[in-house]
């Protein structure tokens, strides 16, 4: 298959970040539920800033396209809101600009190997600017080194064991795929677009303790929040009303002042998840039964 244009990458892009912020996420903001003063504005105005970095996709470095990303968004919506998304959508945006949607893990696989000490000299930039929760100073591969001397690739996998993001960098995006297929089998059985969503956030977070949870907190509590989300899984998640009320319990959970229980990684994952699913469709013709399908 010929590789996606530029045009329907941005675009996929945006409207991955659009669907994952609209879907009733327990423990993130949603169009009904803002946390600790970001709100659904704040991701939808992130949305757009993202566009134009992801416009040149074929030409754009992926350090580049992360960059330019957080740089616009902080112009846009004074804040960071996407950070991780970011260093999810730009590897799989340059795969697509470069191999296609039918080949799309092929050629991410190519492009990780191919990520260099630039790209993790701006990725690093961008993440320190953003200045996410608990980031602890490591011997190696730290992101606040001045001097930067190994790829992108090589620092994310001296950071697998304590963040998921960086796992998806040596695993060729494991989970991110996951996902995506987890989102099209539930939509070929008949589910919702926001209905697959849920179910499939709910599942990768029972099977992976989410990261940000575990640098606000520790890991016992991310797990035990893995295993709430399991239990409402268990009772059949968004699919019965039994486990429709266990992912409102689940939610109220998740939900404090300090954001302290939010899964925002989990959340990132499934932004990088819709966004393969988009660029499997090849085409911006497919989007508008997506939205019917909501």
């Amino acid at each position: 298959m010929p590789p996606c244009s530029d045009r329907w990458i941005s675009w996929a892009a945006q409207i991955a970040c659009i669907f994952e912020v609209l879907a009733e996420k327990p423990g993130n903001v949603t169009r009904t539920r803002d946390c600790s003063g970001l709100r659904l504005e704040h991701f939808l105005v992130s949305a757009a800033a993202i566009g134009p970095a992801f416009s040149s996709a074929s030409a754009a470095s992926v350090g580049e396209m992360i960059r330019d990303g957080a740089d616009h968004t902080k112009t846009l919506a004074g804040v960071n809101t996407n950070v991780g998304i970011l260093l999810m959508l730009a590897p799989l945006a340059k795969a697509a600009a470069l191999g296609g949607s039918s080949e799309l893990r092929a050629s991410l696989r190519r492009v990780l190997a191919g990520l260099t000490v630039e790209d993790s000299r701006l990725a690093f930039a961008s993440i320190v600017k953003a200045a996410p929760h608990g980031m602890d100073t490591v011997e190696e591969g730290d992101i606040r080194d001045t001097e930067v001397t190994i790829t992108l690739r090589e620092a994310m996998g001296l950071a697998r064991d304590r963040d998921t993001l960086a796992a998806q960098y040596v695993t060729d995006f494991e989970l991110v795929f996951e996902g995506r297929a987890g989102l099209k089998r539930l939509l070929d059985e008949g589910a919702s677009l926001s209905q697959a969503v849920i179910q499939t956030y709910l599942t990768i977070l029972a099977s992976v303790p989410d990261t940000d949870i575990a640098r606000k907190t520790d890991t016992d509590t991310a797990r035990s929040i893995s295993a709430q989300a399991a239990e409402a899984l268990g009772l059949g998640g968004v699919f019965s009303e039994q486990g429709r009320r266990a992912v409102e319990r689940f939610d109220r959970l998740t939900r404090d002042e300090k954001r302290l229980y939010n899964p925002g990684t989990t959340a990132d994952i499934m932004a990088g998840a819709l966004f393969a699913l988009l660029l499997s469709y090849e085409t911006p013709e497919t989007v508008p039964a997506l939205l019917a399908r909501w």
